[in-house]
């Protein structure tokens, strides 16, 4: 089960535990709340009803102004461990004091929508984390993507403007994909990279606990010489960066709005954690002024290819909130939380930001006392000279409130950087007060391009895919074609692709063949042209770590699988599935045609009814002749198959479950594939799975063919050896390239 909160925990966290006794908020013990003071049994309410006033008048302030951007968001605490110190680079006591457990609260979010929006919107993740440390709160405020959308802040209200829905119509909600974010997208060429970000997998990530997390902006690390090192704050996964697909994303919404949030809550509570290390990029300005893009520019990443990320520390997420609205929805994250040791570069939108977040809590918490709400308030002592205002909780005995004093003995009393205190890194700044872009800047095409030549073939489809389908519902043809335009400027293959949905004719005919991809010869000639221009890159055609498709580690912890069952299922599987998938750190619900008993102690827990292939990493069928048959016959459990096998998802049948398999999508699909290779084994296989017939024909000579889409058949002595291939190809996340994938109906 879920970690307990200690007693101490409670009261540093303002817990208050349920009682026996009925009060008011003051602690008066009342005899009844359930019927309003009145004269008589059919008079009219008193207005000395104080009882009815407090209640009414705390139920109506309940709700606080929702957050303009990252409005829908679930958190969790837990902590964080150093296992590598940085005191080379840093005074900052939590990462310099290895093995010291900082206690964190880490919020996830959407951006663009509103609280009640769904979790699985293609959208920017916001990944705030804030660390109580021993030297007061530490806010690492950053997102899922490594870059931004625009350089400087005063940009920022025009970009949200344009993304929220269209102000005449309050539509769409949380989409991008309408006319007035494209007019002010293709009117910011600075954009152009992030946006391939939102549309390539990343901006529909599978869960939380596998998406990366990055701080964004470049801050900077000071040491207790006073020495400064660049440094770019990353979070990595324990399970991998994996996302969903679009198709995945859109049903996910109307089957499960919540899945994300309610992921997480289930993996906590069942005992699970969320895992992530802390990695660091840390160069010098000298560096930096050897690249050919700007490091002050958010709209830039530095590969890993010129500085790799080390990685020094652990994210552990362990316990959910007690409430949601105390913690979740009252934390105030602020980038201007820092610690002495970190400190702040002259990137323009982190300077807008510095503003941006104390002005937006102040006017979403009411108070300027909002850090003395239990979740924002630091573990270390508070002493200053600020005083009263809207809900002061804190009481300040003496008579003293000013400095310099001498009535309170000169204190609190400022503390010199060599002790301890904050100081800002004293660099040397000058200049023409001015409006205006540095010229290193300039270059918003170049990382966009490095980002698309990065990117696997089946990554390349899916942006393309996501471009054509936002861009299509854009009512205004000279919009699309100003975003075709940027589109060929970052790679002429890609926008002649776009082009192909929007029946732009005249663009898509110069780059692309008939099926809307690019012959050899085609593609070659871009190799010589587009990719072959490495500007803003670090002189890169190419960077690692941009790609979902490789260098990400391979577990199948955290895992669902969906075991389909009926009535007569074989007990014997599905204890020995549960078995396996549990000592791999997976999970799985057993599916049926009702809930409850299907025979052998085993209960399923999901129906057909209630929930979807999507909500599933892969999908396993036990034998027992009745299920079997039972399925076979059910459309629901076929097409549910066919979704899982449309998605590049594990799919397994073990004895008698082979039949189902056989009569879906799934068996028509590997049945009809002609032979596409000449090799012996390869050639026999697909001959064996060519061959019109019974169930066996998934079995045999052909389950090594079936194996390499991610397909596990067992019958008798196969099934711990395809149960055990099944578990393992949980890993690898997707099967792309199946048998005739296209042509299988969903």
């Amino acid at each position: 089960m879920a970690k307990k909160p200690t007693k101490q925990d409670d009261l540093a966290r303002n817990v208050t535990p349920p009682g026996t006794r009925l009060t008011d908020n003051l602690g008066h013990a009342i005899s009844d709340d359930q019927n309003s003071l009145t004269a008589g049994p059919r008079g009219p309410t008193l207005l000395e009803d104080f009882l009815l006033r407090e209640k009414i008048h705390h139920f109506d302030h309940e709700r606080i102004p929702e957050r303009v951007v990252h409005a829908r968001g679930a958190g969790a605490h837990g902590y964080f461990q150093l296992d590598t110190s940085l005191a080379e680079y840093t005074r900052a006591e939590v990462l310099t004091e290895v093995g010291v457990q900082t206690p964190v609260f880490a919020r996830f979010s959407t951006v663009a929508g509103s609280r009640g929006s769904a979790d699985t919107a293609r959208d920017v993740r916001g990944f705030a984390v804030r660390m109580y440390t021993s030297q007061g709160n530490w806010d690492i405020v950053g997102n899922n993507i490594p870059v931004f959308f625009i350089q400087d802040a005063i940009k920022f209200p025009d970009l949200i403007h344009s993304v929220k829905p269209e102000p005449h119509n309050e539509i769409p909600q949380a989409a991008s994909a309408h006319d007035t974010f494209y007019d002010f997208i293709s009117l910011t060429p600075e954009a152009m990279h992030m946006l391939l970000w939102v549309h390539s997998d990343r901006g529909i990530p599978r869960s939380f606990s596998m998406m990366e997390g990055f701080g964004v902006h470049t801050f900077r690390l000071v040491n207790a010489r006073g020495q400064a090192h660049f440094v770019k704050f990353h979070w990595k996964p324990a399970l991998g960066a994996h996302s969903l697909v679009w198709d995945e994303a859109q049903k996910i919404a109307g089957k499960d709005p919540d899945f994300h949030r309610r992921t997480m809550w289930e993996t906590i509570d069942q005992g699970g954690t969320l895992e992530w290390s802390l990695g660091v990029q840390v160069f010098t300005a000298e560096q930096a002024a050897r690249w050919d893009f700007d490091v002050l520019d958010a709209t830039k990443l530095i590969p890993e290819d010129l500085v790799p990320v080390r990685r020094v520390g652990r994210l552990v997420l362990n316990r959910n909130p007690d409430n949601y609205f105390s913690e979740t929805e009252q934390v105030a994250f602020m980038t201007t939380n820092v610690v002495p040791g970190i400190d702040f570069s002259d990137d323009p939108l982190l300077q807008g930001r510095n503003f941006s977040y104390l002005d937006t809590q102040l006017s979403r918490l009411g108070s300027p006392n909002w850090p003395e709400l239990p979740i924002n308030r630091p573990l270390v002592t508070v002493s200053n000279n600020q005083r009263d205002g809207h809900m002061r909780q804190t009481i300040n005995p003496g008579r003293v409130s000013y400095f310099p004093n001498t009535l309170g003995g000169g204190q609190p009393a400022g503390v010199p950087a060599a002790r301890g205190g904050f100081a800002t890194f004293p660099e040397p700044v000058g200049g023409v007060k001015l409006r205006a872009r540095p010229e290193s800047f300039s270059d918003h095409y170049g990382q966009a391009r490095l980002f698309w030549n990065s990117q696997a073939p089946i990554e390349k489809e899916h942006i393309v895919k996501s471009l054509q389908f936002e861009l299509s519902k854009v009512d205004t043809r000279a919009i699309r074609m100003r975003m075709l335009d940027h589109l060929e400027q970052i790679h002429p293959l890609l926008a002649s692709q776009v082009a192909l949905a929007l029946g732009e004719k005249a663009r898509a005919s110069e780059h692309a063949v008939p099926g809307g991809s690019a012959d050899a010869a085609a593609e070659t000639r871009l190799l010589a042209g587009a990719i072959a221009r490495p500007t803003a890159s670090g002189k890169l055609l190419r960077a690692t770590a941009l790609s979902l498709e490789s260098g990400q580690p391979k577990t199948p912890k955290g895992r669902r699988v969906a075991i389909l069952a009926a009535d007569g299922v074989s007990a014997e599987h599905v204890a020995a599935v549960q078995r396996a998938l549990k000592t791999a750190g997976a999970g799985a619900d057993v599916v049926g045609l009702h809930l409850g008993e299907l025979g052998g102690g085993v209960s399923a827990t999901k129906t057909l009814g209630n929930t979807d292939a999507v909500l599933y990493d892969a999908v396993l069928i036990p034998g027992g002749a009745r299920s079997a048959q039972a399925l076979s016959q059910q459309g629901d459990a076929l097409a549910f198959l066919a979704e899982a096998y449309k998605h590049g998802k594990p799919v397994a049948a073990l004895g008698e479950g082979v039949e189902v398999l056989s009569a879906s999508e799934i068996g028509r699909a590997v049945r009809d594939t002609p032979p596409a290779a000449p090799a012996a084994s390869a050639g026999d296989a697909v001959q064996h799975l060519s061959e019109v017939g019974s169930a066996r024909r998934l079995t045999g000579a052909g389950s090594t063919a079936l194996a390499e889409h991610g397909i596990f058949v067992g019958t008798n002595g196969q099934l711990e050896s395809a149960l055990g291939r099944f578990v393992t190809a949980l890993a690898e996340h997707r099967f792309w390239g199946r048998p005739r994938l296209g042509q299988v109906p969903v």
